[in-house]
């Protein structure tokens, strides 16, 4: 069920034409784009810096609001107040663009995610495809921004990112399919369906069938490998401080950073929302309704991403390479190897 569906349903308008379905679906869109903004708004100013300080024992902000929650509101007018430097001699179309196509391209892959109680704004029998597709044009706002700042730093930067993100999302990927050979479909509602049934019911305890837990090997790899394509440790090199100036956003400034600063976060929680429907189960779960479920999914992997950027150190960008080029693309053909032999001969 679609959230134009699931609107109709909640307003009693029953059959609906193609302008109000239309309609409908725009107000999903906003709905749904205004929940990921809103938590991508705690996480980034406010989550993280509380996060990071309980592992360094620190304080973090508590000045402003009630828990320094406010600080939400005063990075905003600080960061939007400041003015907007462009550098001479930018490539200035590409370097308008690439902020907004990296946001975008974040905010398209929650399209198709199933996030309970009938929230998906759209499922499409190539769901899980559209959604690999469309969060991998991250890759081409990593270039345009290095590129058009007309700085050979940025543009190293920004190189980097896109190797290290080739490198990783073939792995990803091929894990994924793996899950796929399982289900039998690329629709993400008929992924999360498929992993409603228990496990394993041992007396009042049941085991979910997650494929976390029918195959945890793969979620290992698709976790490490969705560390790397969302940059956290120990995979962020290509944006970390003491890399080549902080990478491909070195030239941004303003409206502009806040913006690349916001798809860095959105393609976490991009990043959490997928592992929750190909591996966690989606937003099934005990008691609580599947949309609570799914936040506190998404929730759960920004947390690990900060645990991991507090506890690993990151490793030589040549050595980020060699792990996804070497290791975790042979190891994800072996699974996905494996995965055929196991559906094809005992399942």
């Amino acid at each position: 069920m679609t959230i134009s569906e699931t609107l109709a349903g909640a307003l009693g308008l029953g059959a609906v034409n193609p302008l109000e379905d239309f309609v409908l679906s725009l107000v999903g869109a906003a709905l749904v784009g205004t929940f990921i903004l809103l938590n991508t708004a705690v996480a980034g100013p406010w989550a993280k810096r509380k996060i990071t300080a309980a592992f360094t024992d620190r304080i973090a902000v508590n000045r402003i609001g009630p828990f320094g929650l406010l600080i939400i509101v005063a990075d905003a007018v600080r960061m939007l107040s400041k003015e907007l430097v462009i550098p001479d001699g930018v490539d200035r179309p590409a370097f308008d663009l690439a902020p907004l196509v990296l946001v975008a391209s974040a905010l398209l892959g929650f399209a198709v995610i199933p996030m309970g109680n009938g929230i998906q704004l759209a499922d499409p029998t190539v769901g899980l495809a559209f959604l690999f597709a469309v969060a991998s044009i991250a890759s081409v706002a990593l270039v345009m921004a290095g590129y058009a700042s007309n700085n050979k730093y940025s543009m190293l930067g920004g190189l980097r990112a896109v190797a290290q993100n080739v490198a990783y999302e073939i792995p990803l990927v091929v894990t994924a399919m793996s899950v796929v050979l399982f289900t039998g479909t690329l629709q993400t509602s008929e992924i999360v369906a498929a992993q409603a049934e228990p496990l394993l019911q041992l007396g009042a305890l049941s085991i979910p069938s997650w494929y976390a837990f029918v195959n945890p090997f793969a979620f290992v790899l698709f976790l490490a490998a969705n560390m790397a394509e969302v940059g956290r440790n120990p995979f962020d090199t290509p944006e970390a401080p003491t890399e080549i100036v902080a990478g491909f956003q070195t030239e941004y400034s303003s409206v502009y950073f806040v913006l690349a600063y916001l798809g860095e976060f959105i393609h976490i929680f991009l990043g959490g929302a997928i592992l929750a429907t190909v591996f966690l189960g989606g937003p099934a779960g005990p008691v609580l309704p599947g949309f609570v479920w799914f936040t506190i999914k998404i929730w759960a992997f920004f947390l690990f991403t900060q645990w991991c950027r507090s506890a690993i150190p990151r490793v030589r960008v040549d050595q980020v390479i060699e792990i996804g080029w070497k290791g975790m693309l042979v190891l994800s053909f072996a699974n996905l190897l494996l995965t055929a032999v196991i559906v094809g001969v005992i399942v």
